[in-house]
């Protein structure tokens, strides 16, 4: 029955997919059809109703976290702080390296920040709008931005998934951050060399614009505008909650967007709730964000979270765990991993159910929990972003205005659940060989 319920909301998955209508009906689909399951389990509706609260009340943090880089996204855009970078930097990045470097510069700020979605919606922002305007191919910067996104989200000290995991498998985060930085070296340089290679071969043989030009049609550059900024670098550093830090830079953008672009306290609080919309068309096409944009995000999350509750609830997938065992002893515990988390991405939709779903399944499959928490990284926190209807690939390439193909190009996300595939073996090798 239960393997039942999964395959019809599939189904409801690739209708949706197919006919291109929005994954928010699918989600919908199928918490109607866990819901029916559980109630033919001899669940009441009242039990069912607060299985789904619960699973949204587990999801509380990542809602609020939407919410606050839809303002960030638009208060850092009004205040002049992503002009003002993109500005400053425009100089510095060669049109040939700059696919390269917006790899390498998302892999910094993610670092710094452990979010994925607040990197993409920052430094994510500033690579695609020098990118673009440098000529180069809008597939490979969405995906040299994503593969850094998602590189720290990974393995950051910030990072609410890397927290999760260690949570769940009951390991210290620090520990695990240490592996996942030596798994991550060889994936890293392969990234840059491929990074490299594209950029020089693909560019189209744009010129470095002049962008302080463009954005002073609408706004006042100053270096004052880099505050918002620097506030996430330096708190960041001092590893301060993620929340805290977006939210003392939304004060900071707003304040500056009082003192320096003149907006009225009306004008920054439609811009934090609708996203900043310039006069001019061509600054228009670089600017955007707000709360807004994230409402479709946000639905997601609310609805495929409630997921998590039936299944905890009704211990749905006890029948599925045991197959996954079976599996685990035939392609080893990390092909288990690999698997489930594949599966799991593509029913979650969003990242912390697939990391949740993932450990539920496998949790049995390896003794060693910090190995246990290594796989669970370098699978169901990566695979997310590579499932089109995911809010994991969905919200950074919505934040960046980069196409769907651009996933194509997202080396690290397939490199390292490879690289690591490669290192399993070996070590399944080496714990077989005779003293």
């Amino acid at each position: 029955m239960h393997l039942a319920a999964f395959g019809l909301f599939a189904a409801a998955l690739i209708v949706c997919v197919i006919l291109n209508v929005s994954v928010i009906y699918a989600l919908l689909a199928g918490l109607l059809i866990f819901s029916l399951c559980a109630f033919k389990m001899g669940y009441g509706a009242k039990s069912i109703f607060k299985m789904m609260l619960d699973g949204i009340k587990t999801a509380k943090n990542v809602i609020l976290s939407l919410i606050l880089i839809g303002m960030l996204t638009a208060l850092w855009r009004a205040a002049g702080t992503i002009p003002a970078i993109i500005s400053y930097a425009a100089s510095l990045i060669h049109p040939k390296t700059v696919v390269l470097m917006s790899f390498i510069l998302n892999c910094g700020v993610s670092l710094l920040t452990g979010t994925a979605f607040g990197t993409a919606a920052t430094m994510g922002v500033i690579s695609m709008t020098m990118g673009i305007a440098m000529g180069a191919d809008p597939v490979l910067l969405g995906g040299a931005i994503v593969s850094g996104a998602y590189f720290g989200d990974r393995a950051s000290p910030m990072s609410t998934s890397a927290l999760l995991v260690s949570e769940l498998t009951e390991t210290n985060v620090f520990s695990n951050i240490r592996g996942m930085l030596r798994r991550s070296l060889i994936p890293f340089i392969v990234c840059c060399v491929l990074y490299t290679l594209a950029g020089i071969s693909l560019h189209s043989g744009g010129d470095v614009p002049d962008l302080s030009d463009l954005f002073s049609q609408e706004l006042q550059l100053h270096w004052l505008c880099l505050i918002p900024a620097v506030l996430v670098i330096v708190m960041s550093v001092f590893k301060i909650r993620v929340q805290i830090t977006m939210t003392v830079s939304i004060i900071s953008a707003a304040v500056l967007g009082s003192a320096i672009q003149k907006f009225t306290a009306t004008n920054i609080l439609g811009i934090a709730a609708a996203g900043f919309h310039a006069q001019s068309s061509q600054v228009a096409a670089l600017l955007g964000g707000g709360i807004a944009s994230m409402l479709r995000s946000i639905a997601i999350i609310i609805v495929s979270s409630t997921y998590a509750g039936i299944f905890s609830g009704t211990g749905m997938l006890g029948e599925i765990r045991e197959r996954i065992q079976a599996l685990s002893r035939k392609i080893s515990a990390f092909g288990a991993v690999l698997v489930t988390s594949a599966m799991a991405s593509v029913i979650s939709c969003n990242q912390t159910l697939a990391i949740m779903l993932t450990h539920q399944l496998c949790r049995n499959t390896e003794n060693d929990r910090q190995r246990l928490a290594l796989y669970i990284e370098d699978t169901a926190i990566v695979l997310p972003a590579l499932i089109p209807w995911s809010i994991a690939a969905s919200v950074p390439l919505d934040s960046i205005g980069a196409p769907i193909s651009g996933l194509l190009a997202a080396s690290f996300l397939y490199i390292l659940p490879f690289y690591s595939m490669l290192k399993a073996v070996k070590e399944n090798k080496h714990e077989k060989m005779p003293l």
